[in-house]
């Protein structure tokens, strides 16, 4: 869309761009607070780097609010270079501190005088709620305080008007994703990675020995670790502390052990949050529930305390990803705020960047925590929001099955197949999928090899213990083929009808895969030129190279020539001029006939000669091997138990009206649209779908486009039309009909 030159336009009826918002004159201060996370510095990078881009100085404030109260050296103003290569680091550069004297108003007296003396108004603090509350009281006390400086004689009157209000932006880095109103806090991935790492590992050694494993997972106040990680290994047992197990669960809890080693499941996992309770608000450690296994069952059992090793290691993708969006979006909310905008929080539904009022947050925050001191523990669970109360019933509903004379018998038959190429979290979504269709009384029949197998007849009844250990495997267990039905239609119909089948879930499609993970630091003055798959779909090549802090990613999207390729060849030579010592350049694998890997590589190791040489890689099917990531696993697991919900609900509709299918919204393609999952159907898809490149027409990443190439240090023209709108979290959440989107 074309750019407009005219700052006065309204948003409402024209994109609104970046080059409309100005921080000229304008000082941030960045600083890290509290608990340290993986991200942390990715979202430092964004802060520095979009404030540099749009004119404003940027400081680093070192250690938290106590360099604040010291000032000095602990506030330094920050350039380009001086966050170069840390996108990829664990913990924060700057240092993170909690301060006692922050606390009492003679700390924040001597803070706000270590501000205003380098002219810093626009504060952006990221840590947890207790910081982000900090934060908040000092904004409100900001202009009671330049007025005692200026009565104290340590700041000119003149500074008082100058510098009269001051504008706080959150983002939320805590690993234990405990904060109300966003889906996913910096670190949280990260830290499911490591709990995920060390959960499959054990796996091995305890299917050995035959062994129980009690894995302890952080989260004195939020159970959300421990209860994905739960679902993403599908563990025995998950003890949080919003839902604390009913009365009698140690008899409950020891008979479900035994019953699955009773279906020669050679091992158990029980997961517990740091700060389970029971209904008493008495805590349930991991050694006792080890000595209750031990005494009632006599099976060996270990325990595994994993720590802080949770909040170590190299960030996720998605980390990097969602906390350099939330930098920049942390910086526009500055630019645009005035004396009467309220603190807020940048945060993330779905795929959408949104801010919300921060002490609306932190109360909710608090409620949670409240409730569960009260013992209301169903108020806790809905507190926590929609997706944690999806994901808490998922899990039950996939973890304990129900005796079959328990079960109402719907009286049909529904298939699962797996099509296209594999991508990790396949087989969660089976898994998923298998089990809570025999929760809602059908009879599940796994397809193997695809349509290919469908036409052949390798289809057969497939069983609830027959799907366990499923959730981390790669690949695709089932088996699935690119082909599609084709000329098979009338052996697949014959299938069909011999098996009875009702209902088809089809899991696959065109290619996907949410598998690419880069990290090229390293050797002096290096380019890397990394081609990823994705058919003519660009979208691995771009987030991908938002993830991995890439100067440029070429995709068929968004077509290139010759002065795009020199242009980009000019801007890295000037780029390693300066203290910066690597380049990363990722190609979408079919982005350019004329362009290849080759040719690009080429080109680069001849103009870049005496200045930088180059390496090239092209990643291939590894890309789809390997075990799937949390996210995958869980994604999966998901939207395959939402899409059995709702061929549930439409076989019961047809059964009850004694009809078939006939309407275009029988089938139906399951995804996220903006915040929520959403049914569309496939006749309404045609019309939004590029047959021949297999792409969508609109694909919702491009708008990420520019972020990439502004952190990258190139010009660009980014649409923030979708900025600037404060939103109420509880009128969010009482209004939101959609169904999250949220992991």
């Amino acid at each position: 869309m074309k750019k407009t030159d005219d700052p006065a336009i309204s948003s409402t009826s024209l994109p609104r761009y970046l080059e409309h918002l100005s921080g000229d004159g304008k000082a941030i201060g960045v600083l890290t607070s509290g608990g340290d996370a993986q991200g942390m510095n990715a979202a430092v990078r964004a802060v520095v780097r979009m404030g540099i881009y749009v004119g404003a100085k940027v400081f680093f404030i070192y250690e938290g609010y106590q360099g604040m109260v010291d000032g000095g050296s602990n506030i330094v103003e920050a350039t380009w270079e001086s966050v170069s290569s840390i996108l990829q680091v664990g913990g924060t550069i700057i240092g993170s501190a909690r301060c006692q004297v922050f606390r009492n108003r003679e700390g924040r007296l001597k803070a706000a005088c270590n501000l205003v003396r380098l002219g810093i108004t626009n504060l952006c603090v990221i840590g947890g709620d207790g910081s982000l509350t900090g934060a908040n009281i000092f904004r409100k006390e900001w202009n009671g305080l330049l007025e005692e400086l200026a009565k104290n004689g340590e700041i000119d009157k003149d500074a008082v008007q100058k510098y009269s209000y001051l504008n706080v932006v959150g983002m939320v880095g805590s690993i234990d994703n405990d904060f109300c109103g966003t889906d996913m806090t910096i670190g949280t991935d990260s830290a499911l990675h490591r709990i995920i790492e060390v959960v499959d590992a054990i796996m091995t050694t305890a299917q050995s020995h035959q062994r129980t494993f009690v894995l302890e997972v952080m989260g004195r106040h939020c159970g959300y670790l421990a209860l994905v990680s739960a679902l993403a290994c599908g563990a025995d047992w998950v003890f949080l502390p919003e839902s604390p197990p009913e009365e009698g669960w140690e008899e409950n809890m020891c008979l479900k052990l035994s019953e699955n080693r009773a279906r020669k499941k050679r091992l158990n996992i029980i997961i517990v949050a740091e700060g389970a309770i029971d209904t008493q608000n008495k805590p349930i450690t991991s050694e006792k529930i080890r000595e209750l296994v031990v005494k009632q069952l006599g099976f060996d059992t270990r325990v595994t305390i994993l720590g802080h090793v949770q909040r170590g290691g190299t960030p996720s993708a998605f980390d990097r990803i969602l906390a350099s969006r939330m930098g920049v979006e942390a910086v526009l909310a500055l630019l645009e705020a005035t004396p009467e905008t309220p603190a807020c929080v940048v945060s993330l539904r779905g795929n959408h960047a949104v801010r919300l009022p921060l002490m609306e947050c932190v109360q909710m925050t608090q409620d949670v925590q409240k409730a569960m001191d009260e013992r209301r523990f169903k108020e806790a669970v809905q507190l926590r929001g929609r997706s944690f109360e999806g994901n808490l019933k998922i899990y039950k509903r996939l973890a304990i099955k129900l005796p079959d004379d328990k079960i109402t018998k719907s009286n049909c038959n529904v298939a699962v197949i797996n099509v296209g190429a594999p991508a990790a979290g396949m087989n969660a979504a089976v898994r998923s999928a298998v089990r809570v269709g025999i929760a809602d009384g059908h009879r599940m029949f796994a397809v193997y090899d695809g349509f290919d197998g469908f036409a052949k007849g390798n289809v057969k009844e497939i069983g609830w213990g027959d799907v366990g250990g499923w959730t981390g495997q790669g690949g695709s267990i089932l088996g699935t083929k690119r082909t599609l039905p084709g000329k098979n239609l009338e052996k697949i119909a014959e299938q069909i009808r011999s098996h009875s089948i009702n209902a088809l879930l089809i899991i696959g499609g065109f290619e996907t895969c949410d598998r690419i993970k880069q990290s090229a630091s390293g050797t002096k003055r290096r380019v890397f030129i990394i081609e990823t798959m994705g058919g003519y779909c660009g979208y691995l090549a771009n987030m991908g190279g938002l993830a991995a802090g890439a100067d440029a990613a070429y995709i068929f999207e968004e077509p290139f020539d010759i002065r795009d390729l020199q242009s980009n060849v000019e801007h890295l030579t000037e780029k390693m001029k300066t203290t910066i010592q690597r380049g990363l350049i990722l190609r979408n694998e079919s982005c350019n006939v004329n362009y290849t890997t080759d040719f690009i590589y080429q080109l680069y190791s001849e103009e870049g000669k005496g200045v930088f040489d180059c390496r090239k890689n092209v990643l291939g099917h590894m890309q789809q091997g390997g075990a799937p990531s949390p996210f995958d696993r869980n994604f999966g697991t998901k939207i395959s138990a939402r899409a059995m919900t709702w061929i549930s609900d439409k076989l019961k509709g047809s059964l009850g009206a004694g009809k078939k299918f006939v309407s275009d919204d029988s089938i139906c393609v399951l995804g996220i649209s903006k915040r929520d999952l959403l049914f569309q159907p496939v006749a309404e898809l045609r019309e939004k779908t590029d047959f021949e490149h297999r792409i969508p027409k609109e694909q919702w990443w491009l708008k990420l486009r520019p972020l990439m190439k502004i952190l990258a240090k190139y010009e660009a023209s980014y649409d923030v039309s979708d900025a600037g709108k404060l939103e109420s979290l509880r009128q969010q959440q009482g209004t939101s009909h959609g169904e999250p989107a949220a992991i």
